[in-house]
């Protein structure tokens, strides 16, 4: 039989809000990030053990078959821009003036990010950070 999925990650991926309304690739990058969720932050890092902002982003659009820039600004730069109030699953948001961060938008306003050091990977509110842009890959 199949090992069951740790309780924990069952409960943050039942806690995505429809994540079927983004692209599929968008959806899929959403749901493989929040098994991520408690993962060390670490500065270069790509995963799957450690991440840093950009890492985890790349990460999880790996798991979608789709392969990504590890870095901020690329990230800001590419895809299809997005207005705020237009975000889906899977749309990456870029912070700061300089595009020196990202996260991946999971609905209901909030994103999962990796944040800073001795911050583990975690979903927070979007507009906990000025916003640069956001694009959809």
């Amino acid at each position: 039989a199949p090992e069951a999925a740790p309780v924990a990650e069952v409960a943050a991926l039942a806690a995505v809000p429809n994540p079927g309304l983004g692209s599929s690739a968008g959806a899929t990058a959403v749901q493989a990030a929040l098994t991520r969720l408690g993962s060390p932050y670490s500065w270069g890092g790509s995963g799957p053990g450690a991440f840093d902002c950009s890492g985890l982003v790349m990460w999880s659009f790996q798991q979608a078959g789709i392969n990504l820039p590890h870095s901020s600004q690329a990230l800001a730069s590419g895809g299809q821009p997005v207005s705020l109030d237009q975000m889906q699953p899977g749309d990456i948001i870029a912070y700061y003036s300089d595009a020196s961060h990202v996260g991946m938008y999971v609905g209901d306003g909030m994103m999962v990010h990796a944040s800073t050091y001795g911050i583990p990977v975690a979903v927070v509110p979007v507009n906990n950070a000025p916003i640069y842009n956001v694009r959809r890959y």
